[in-house]
């Protein structure tokens, strides 16, 4: 089975979620459950930088965070996309949705 670590980081008033490894079926569920209870109340930062697999259930459960972000009034930021979580975003059409960013100074938090 594939892992995917998940780090977190405290900020003002964000939280970011560094992700390391295969984001996809197996490791979803456990994405899922940290984002959505941290977007309903603040804004997220995903740093995908190390993503190294990104399959339609991950790419799901990010549609779905940017989706409650909206309807929290929250924002949902992904920092420095690896090549894989890129080419994805291209593929699926959904790139210029997100609000992507390489240094969490340029969000505007």
């Amino acid at each position: 089975m594939e892992q995917l670590t998940v780090t977190k980081k405290d900020g003002n008033n964000y939280t970011e979620y560094e992700l390391a490894g295969a984001f996809n079926a197996y490791t979803a569920p456990t994405v899922q459950n940290k984002i959505y209870k941290s977007i309903a109340k603040m804004n997220v930062v995903l740093d995908l930088s190390k993503v190294e697999e990104l399959d339609s259930a991950g790419m799901g459960v990010i549609m779905a965070a940017h989706n409650d972000a909206e309807e929290f009034n929250t924002k949902l930021y992904l920092l420095s996309p690896s090549n894989e979580v890129e080419n994805e975003l291209l593929e699926t059409g959904f790139r210029d949705l997100f609000r992507i960013i390489t240094s969490v100074t340029e969000a505007v938090l």
